[in-house]
């Protein structure tokens, strides 16, 4: 058995019914090449199977189940499921004509919209056929308690390949797992444990009135500069598209040119993700308008943090941290507006570095299951946002990708599209992952708070188009 610890817990103690802790991609894949183009999709299907299946031992927490602790008296086990069958977990499905973005895209809300089966190990993957030009696709949705951003697309790379030819893995030994642990294991499990927690519990509490001393020292020496500190939690304005989150959703691809964002960045001393961040306030400022809404005060988003250490990124789990980070929503001027978010965001990595979320997944450790469900789903079925104010506006995270071409079973990846978990109150999530020369936006949101997701990609590609125009007008002030 292997506990599960700090976020990891968290994630599956704060699922509800309308918001699932669970992260996703979605691979475009190219026709095979060469006479493997003339096979049929049955064969191609066979071919991904054949490396999926080939390959799930190099990732064995895909084999293991999450076994909860009864009463919820502590948190859920890792073991090895006896009954793990690859036909539960992955599935082949079709697109209807005409096969194009749309419908590709509303096959992932679909699927992302289902929780998965707590009874056994939780991922599910889709090899999808019947998109346009001879495509086909293959989605992978994974609970967000099993990985990170950083160490999904160590998983992925597992089943992906750097040329056509597919590698050759090493045997997977025979699968023989212990039966699942009895009820009284896990109840005599969880009372060890519980034996050696006041210890931890205090040493917790000791490091958290430390960290908050340590934040408001440095927050005040950050007002005596003159410099604005981060964002607190529930500072964040009300707006539409916070609130009680439903159980439809909606799902949305956007690729944009990577030069482009790193044009931007170039000139105005900005990074990638300062320019990421930019576009989504953009395009959030855009949708605001555009519903006729005027907020008293700039949006916030929530950007996940690794905490890993080097060399840990092959570490399955949560390693991940938050920073609050203000997304200068009220500043007319786009490049103005990507100033103070580039600062904004410095200063809120400063702060972050302070704790490095040790203490958030302290705390996670230490709440008891059956607490911390219960209060999600209270939250959720009282609908508490739509009474109060956000803890933020919106999740924005971003992952750098390869730059080279990955392929799966000899298919080509044209398109990489990541989808992030939603949070109860917080309607929308961008997730971005860089591959080859693109920027690929997956944004997935409420149905009924944001309905018009699609607008929203226009806007943001607009967004980057204007700091684009602006850099290149200050390139040639200075030619």
């Amino acid at each position: 058995m292997r506990p599960l610890t700090g976020m990891d817990a968290a994630f599956l103690s704060l699922e509800t019914p309308t918001t699932p802790m669970h992260v996703g991609v979605a691979l475009v894949l190219d026709p095979p090449e060469g006479r493997r183009s003339l096979f049929s999709p049955s064969t191609r299907y066979a071919q991904i199977r054949r490396v999926i299946e080939q390959r799930l031992h190099l990732v064995p927490q895909l084999r293991q189940r999450a076994i909860r602790v009864p009463f919820g008296l502590h948190h859920p086990v890792w073991v090895d499921d006896p009954d793990f069958a690859l036909d539960d977990h992955l599935m082949r499905a079709s697109v209807p004509s005409p096969g194009a973005k749309a419908e590709l895209d509303a096959f992932v809300a679909a699927v992302m919209s289902r929780p998965l089966d707590p009874d056994r190990p939780l991922w599910e993957m889709y090899i999808v056929e019947g998109l346009e030009q001879g495509r086909s696709a293959l989605i992978a949705k994974v609970h967000h308690s099993i990985l990170d951003g950083v160490s999904g697309a160590s998983v992925l790379a597992a089943f992906l390949d750097l040329n056509p030819r597919s590698r050759l893995v090493p045997l997977h030994p025979a699968w023989n797992p212990d039966p699942l642990p009895s009820n009284a294991t896990m109840l005599r499990h969880a009372a060890s444990s519980l034996v050696r927690q006041p210890g931890g519990t205090l040493s917790t509490l000791q490091a958290g009135v430390e960290a908050v001393a340590d934040l408001g020292m440095h927050n005040r020496e950050l007002v005596s500069r003159g410099e604005k500190p981060p964002p607190g939690f529930f500072s964040a304005p009300r707006t539409s598209f916070n609130g009680a989150v439903s159980s439809r959703k909606r799902f949305c691809s956007l690729s944009l040119p990577l030069n482009d964002v790193k044009l931007a960045g170039r000139v105005f001393e900005a990074t990638v993700n300062d320019v990421v961040l930019a576009c989504v306030s953009g395009g959030l400022r855009r949708l605001l308008e555009a519903r006729g809404e005027e907020l008293d005060h700039a949006l916030v988003a929530m950007v996940p943090v690794s905490t890993r250490p080097d060399g840990a990124s092959g570490d399955l789990g949560n390693q991940i941290s938050g920073m609050l980070v203000s997304l200068a929503s009220d500043v007319d001027d786009p490049v103005q507006r990507l100033d103070a978010i580039s600062e904004s965001a410095r200063v809120a990595k400063e702060q972050e570095k302070l704790h490095r979320g040790r203490f958030i997944g302290d705390l996670a450790q230490l709440a008891l299951p059956a607490l911390t469900t219960r209060l999600a789903r209270a939250v959720a079925g009282i609908r508490l946002f739509d009474k109060m104010r956000p803890p933020f506006n919106v999740t924005v995270s971003s992952v750098r990708g390869p730059d080279f071409s990955l392929f799966c079973a000899g298919s080509r990846v044209v398109e990489l599209y990541p989808v992030g978990p939603m949070a109860e109150g917080i309607g929308v999530n961008v997730t971005v992952f860089s591959y080859l020369d693109r920027v690929q936006f997956g944004l997935f949101a409420c149905r009924k708070l944001l309905p018009e997701l699609d607008a929203v990609a226009l806007f943001i590609d607009d967004a980057l188009g204007e700091l684009v125009a602006c850099a290149l007008d200050a390139e040639g002030a200075t030619a």
